[in-house]
């Protein structure tokens, strides 16, 4: 079990997403706090400090994964990084930290992992015997861009990597950093091999603060867009997720927006909660919407069959039921009028394997 102190009453901390360190569930014990009747616990809360990053190197044995479920669009994607510094109190990678026996919620932003060989075992990858070359998602579970990538230069490494195997790929983000690799983006992008997709969820300055408290503000990521789209860079917006009664109300909104930033495709995903998600999440929401949370939650439930999360595949992006079928009208006449589209599909056939390293070096 991790080592922590008992977590106080939760309270909103600055530049964090989570107010708590909520339990994992294969944690054995759970620190819970009770006042000592000498107002410890409010003591506690006044004091209340946002706990620093703390960032552990490792080696990684592989680095491209894989799936076959049938609602995700690709079937290999990387991720340099585990725990996301972003802090977007309703990531869906969150509940992975549990595997780590560490808190899926202030643990998850706090608590970062750097597969400091990551660039290397992409490279062992693409000279295996008999590698099918694939378009790879980069940083779906947690964000390639998040800000210890400017210590740490994974994402752009990997980036190098699949430029000199000219393998396509794609990037959603929700960070501005992405433009800083703009000198590798930009030629691979006229060989139709990367797309980049941004992932917006507010145009709410202050909305955003709190939701996903360290990801660029909302007008940098369309500032971003606009700056890739003029470099030549295919761009596309997401959506991501709605929020009942949150942000839904913004969704024809970030459409033009975007739109008008160069994003040539859009999409949409609904809120999920998945395992220790919905407890960070009801947290998030009575402190930050306490008048709102038991609608916030009702129309969630009518979206998942009365549930909090339906994981069926089919359902858990779009939810089912009136309300889904309303976003889902809204998100189809919104995306029409603003003239969205595919983005080019990414080419497979310019894949060019890598030798493997050899221990007596290169001769010619």
């Amino acid at each position: 079990m991790s080592s922590r102190a008992p977590p106080p009453v939760p309270v909103a901390l600055k530049g964090r997403g989570s107010a708590s360190w909520v339990a994992g569930r294969f944690e054995k014990r759970a620190a819970v706090a009770e006042d000592d009747g000498w107002d410890a616990l409010q003591l506690q809360q006044d004091d209340a400090i946002s706990p620093a990053t703390v960032v552990t190197e490792e080696r990684a044995r592989s680095i491209v994964s894989r799936n076959t479920s049938p609602d995700i669009s690709f079937s290999q994607s990387v991720n340099p990084y585990r725990g996301c510094e972003h802090g977007c109190v309703y990531c869906f990678a969150r509940p992975s930290h549990a595997y780590l026996d560490l808190s899926p919620g202030l643990d998850f932003e706090t608590r970062l992992f750097a597969k400091t060989n990551a660039a290397g075992r992409l490279r062992a990858e693409f000279a295996r015997p008999g590698y099918v070359c694939s378009p790879i998602a980069l940083g779906i579970n947690t964000d390639g861009y998040q800000p210890i990538e400017r210590r740490y230069g994974l994402t752009r490494a990997l980036i190098e990597v699949m430029a000199e195997a000219r393998h396509p790929f794609s990037i959603v983000t929700k960070s501005a950093n992405v433009v800083r690799d703009l000198d590798l983006l930009a030629p691979m992008a006229a060989a139709g091999l990367v797309t980049v997709h941004f992932s917006v969820t507010s145009l709410d300055n202050r909305l955003s603060a709190r939701m996903e408290p360290r990801a660029a503000a909302p007008h940098a990521r369309l500032r971003a867009m606009r700056t890739l789209h003029e470099a030549g860079v295919p761009v596309g917006v997401l959506v991501a997720p709605v929020v009942p009664a949150i942000t839904d109300h913004e969704l024809e909104a970030i459409l033009s927006a975007a739109r008008e930033a160069g994003a040539g495709s859009a999409g949409y995903v609904l809120l999920r909660l998945p395992n220790e998600l919905k407890a960070v999440w009801r947290e998030w929401l009575e402190l930050h919407y306490p008048e709102r949370a038991a609608h916030v939650m009702s129309l969630l439930q009518q979206l998942h069959g009365g549930r909090d999360y339906d994981s069926s595949f089919g359902h858990r992006m779009r939810g089912q039921g009136p309300f889904a079928d309303l976003i889902a009208a809204r998100f189809a006449r919104a995306k029409r009028a603003n003239g969205f589209a595919r983005l080019p599909p990414l080419r497979t056939d310019r894949f060019v394997p890598l030798r493997r390293a050899s221990p007596q070096g290169e001769l010619f």
